[in-house]
């Protein structure tokens, strides 16, 4: 049986596998869509306990400044500027340029009817 903090992080999988190629999210962003105002802080926890899962693109989720925040939980740290920036993102200085031109909400999610 899964604990509650377990649901959650499948939650928050489900949302960043969303996140189209090129794009980025925040933290606080997939916690406001799934609810939880204050939550930022628990996707961060999910975010660092995926990375057996390599179907979760960990990468895409930056803070709400576009800053590589969580870089440090990737092998080697470089890897997640390495991933943006194969995907066209260009950074400087462990921050996205053009930060909004790349944001991405999942509240632009078109749910079929």
């Amino acid at each position: 049986m899964k604990t509650e903090k377990e649901n959650y992080f499948d939650l928050v999988y489900q949302v960043v596998r969303l996140i189209p190629k090129g794009k980025v999210t925040s933290y606080g962003t997939i916690a406001n869509y799934l609810g939880l105002k204050s939550g930022a802080r628990m996707v961060g926890y999910a975010m660092n306990a995926c990375h057996s899962q390599p179907d979760v693109p960990a990468h895409r989720v930056v803070n709400r400044n576009g800053l590589l925040t969580g870089k440090h939980h990737f092998s080697p740290p470089e890897r997640m500027q390495q991933l943006l920036e194969s995907e066209g993102i260009r950074i400087v200085n462990d921050k996205i340029q053009d930060f909004e031109k790349h944001f991405w909400s999942p509240n632009e999610i078109k749910l079929e009817e």
